[in-house]
């Protein structure tokens, strides 16, 4: 299904793809990327250092809350996964989070099936297996999709899905499934804490790996080419359906592992798990961190979770209206969010195939 680079790199704008040169200017970001400076490598540093010791130094409660931030920052990268590298706008991303939650619970209440290696892999298998079922039925019709169609499709879908488990006596309807049993390795629990906390932020240590493994590689480049000029990739003889499809059950996936860790986490799932309010909230995530940079979609979790901590401790009445106002705020003065202000244009994306070896011939051309 993949092509060579060159003819995909043709459907990228130079600026931001494969090796092509960077229209430098003298301000910003993309001065450190004229001067050879590495910012991402940096910035991933930091924050993996701070995340580290976090537990080290926050109160429990805060260690608790950090640990829901983490899962939600896993959350965030399925989304970015499909929407800023695929350019899918999937406005039902919580659909596979919160289906995965459900599954698990189940498993846990009717079945008593609580250990890691088979509630995190169930999880992840639903979550995969709902997003195939919808990708297929969106993105896989005889016409390409619209935009449009895959937003409302999605959005549709998530919303069914909120009202099915509302009504839905099994699935506890209004109240959802309470009391949810400790996730366990062998005889050991996992609980609220120092562990668990470690244990979601190796997940997402490795997930990260994984997706930057992925959008680094030939498969992230037609990625790129079909989010900036699809019509192009298809001119090169790609299938992009499919690979919309492919990055599609992807994300869904990650969403279905991050949704079984909330609901083993939290100790019960809800409604809302699988519904609009959720979806919105890992778009703004993406938005506010930056989309299309991985670290931009974790940045975006912590510090939109973090604000909206604090503001909700400090500002109870208003809270929300402050938070609505600083992410308009950044959208509107930041479109790329907020990990643009380090990341320049060509880092931000990445570059793809590692640099080209020259051939004996060109080395002997390029011999003074």
């Amino acid at each position: 299904m993949l092509k060579s680079m060159s003819a995909v790199k043709q459907a990228i704008p130079a600026e931001i793809g494969g090796e092509a040169d960077v229209a430098m200017t003298e301000h910003g970001p993309t001065k450190q990327a004229a001067s050879g400076r590495k910012v991402l490598p940096i910035v991933e540093g930091v924050v993996l250092a701070a995340a580290l010791l976090a537990p080290l130094v926050l109160q429990d409660y805060l260690t608790v809350f950090a640990t829901r931030v983490i899962i939600l920052a896993l959350f965030a990268l399925s989304f970015d996964l499909v929407w800023g590298y695929a350019g899918i706008m999937s406005f039902g991303q919580a659909l596979f989070f919160g289906s995965a939650g459900y599954g698990v619970a189940l498993l846990a209440r009717d079945l008593n099936i609580t250990n890691i290696f088979l509630v995190l892999p169930a999880g992840t298998i639903i979550g995969l297996t709902f997003a195939l079922l919808l990708g297929g039925f969106l993105l896989l019709g005889r016409h390409p999709s619209s935009v449009i169609f895959v937003s409302l499709g999605t959005l549709t879908g998530s919303y069914a899905a909120d009202r099915l488990a509302r009504g839905w006596y099994y699935l506890g309807g209004q109240n959802g499934i309470p009391s949810i049993s400790s996730m366990t390795l062998g005889s050991y629990e996992f609980s609220e804490g120092p562990p668990f906390y470690y244990l979601v932020l190796g997940l997402l240590v490795v997930v990260y790996l994984l997706c930057r493994f992925l959008v680094r590689s030939q498969f992230g480049l037609a990625l790129a080419g079909l989010r900036e000029n699809e019509q192009r990739i298809a001119f090169f003889g790609y299938k992009a359906q499919h690979l919309k499809a492919i990055i599609f059950a992807i994300g869904g996936a990650v969403a279905g592992l991050a949704g079984s860790l909330y609901a083993f986490h939290e100790g019960f799932v809800w409604p809302n798990m699988v519904g609009v309010v959720v979806s919105t909230q890992v778009v703004l995530y993406v938005l506010f961190g930056g989309s299309g940079t991985l670290i931009g979609a974790v940045i975006g979790a912590v510090i939109v979770e973090g604000v909206s901590f604090w503001l909700s401790d400090n500002y109870r009445e208003v809270w929300p209206i402050i938070l609505g106002v600083l992410l308009l705020l950044v959208i509107l003065f930041r479109p790329l969010g907020l990990i643009s202000f380090v990341l320049g244009e060509r880092e931000r994306v990445g570059s793809f195939g590692g640099k080209s070896r020259k051939t004996g011939k060109e080395k002997r051309d390029a011999a003074p």
